[in-house]
């Protein structure tokens, strides 16, 4: 199983860890995450998808 298939699914799951998986660190972009999910989740998701698949 590729990488960025379990990436993915972990952005519908829990956003912010795909983030964290993707960079392999703590920095904006995840607490920019983590903003967006705690506010609705939709958003949280979509910028999780745009990391993980730019």
């Amino acid at each position: 199983m590729d990488n960025k298939i379990l990436q993915v699914i972990a952005a519908f799951l829990l956003p912010p860890l795909a983030v964290y998986m993707k960079n392999r660190k703590i920095d904006g972009a995840f607490w920019l995450n983590v903003v967006l999910t705690l506010m609705f989740d939709v958003p949280g998701i979509l910028h999780a998808l745009y990391i993980v698949l730019k």
